[in-house]
């Protein structure tokens, strides 16, 4: 009997989320072919270039999505920047740069700042399926200025939860630190205190529904998949529930999901 309990907790162990591993991590070879990441990166690329977007906020399908919770699609999320490119023979151009909160992968309950290039943003990617959101021009602006300025690293939290409460500040995740960054620019803040206060106030995050089991599970399988930062219910930021809440407020200019094949409404 006491075999065939450990056999069934270590089921449904494995059916959480990830075992702590968000699909957020940087990677340095691509999950997928090289040639077809690169190829789609650059889609993407030229895609907010005709746009005209200087600033977007992409994210990407890191895990398998029968392996996500009802009502993921995308694993990560971060800022991409029109910026001045420095190649690698010294010339120099014009491209996107993308800003990502990482899970570290030595320590998944940790998380660092990095900058890298869209083929290295996707190489992380499941599935080459891209949500993108391009905020309206007044939008962008502010959102440059706050990226460019100490803010943007002074609202970095290094302590990593998969399941990030992003009414709280006591773990965030790519999804929640792309929140407060957005909230900081809408507000012209830096006050964490304040950000969370207005995300309390008018941001819907998305239901994770986990059972009582499985929720006390998690935190076993991994310090990533914690939920210490919510009450009797799971909600998280994730790129649909920042969608929605930029399409309410009239904050985007356009919102789409962009695959090798085709874009589509979001």
């Amino acid at each position: 009997m006491k075999r065939f309990i450990l056999m069934i907790c270590a089921v449904m162990i494995v059916a959480l989320p990830g075992l702590g591993n968000a699909g957020s991590s940087e990677t340095a070879k691509p999950v997928l072919p090289f040639n077809d990441v690169a190829k789609f990166s650059n889609r993407v690329q030229q895609d907010l270039a005709a746009r005209g977007a200087h600033v977007a906020i992409v994210s990407r399908m890191g895990r398998n999505p029968s392996e996500l919770p009802r009502g993921i699609t995308y694993t990560h999320v971060g800022f991409w920047v029109y910026s001045q490119i420095t190649n690698a023979d010294g010339t120099t151009g014009r491209g996107y740069r993308a800003y990502n909160l990482y899970q570290q992968a030595d320590d998944k309950t940790r998380s660092r700042l990095v900058q890298d290039t869209p083929a290295d943003f996707f190489a992380g990617a499941r599935r080459l399926d891209a949500g993108v959101i391009i905020p309206d021009p007044r939008l962008q602006r502010k959102l440059l200025r706050v990226i460019t300025s100490p803010t943007y690293a002074q609202l970095h939290n290094a302590n990593y939860s998969v399941l990030a409460n992003p009414n709280t500040r006591q773990f965030q995740n790519c999804t929640e630190h792309t929140l407060d960054v957005l909230m900081a620019s809408l507000y012209s803040t830096g006050d964490r205190a304040q950000i969370k206060s207005n995300i309390s106030a008018h941001f819907q995050p998305q239901p994770v529904r986990l059972g009582g089991v499985r929720r006390l599970l998690a935190s076993t399988a991994s310090g990533a998949l914690t939920t210490v930062d919510h009450g009797a219910s799971v909600r998280t930021a994730t790129f649909g529930s920042i969608a929605r809440f930029m399409k309410d407020n009239g904050l985007a200019s356009d919102v789409y999901r962009i695959t090798p094949s085709r874009i589509s409404g979001f």
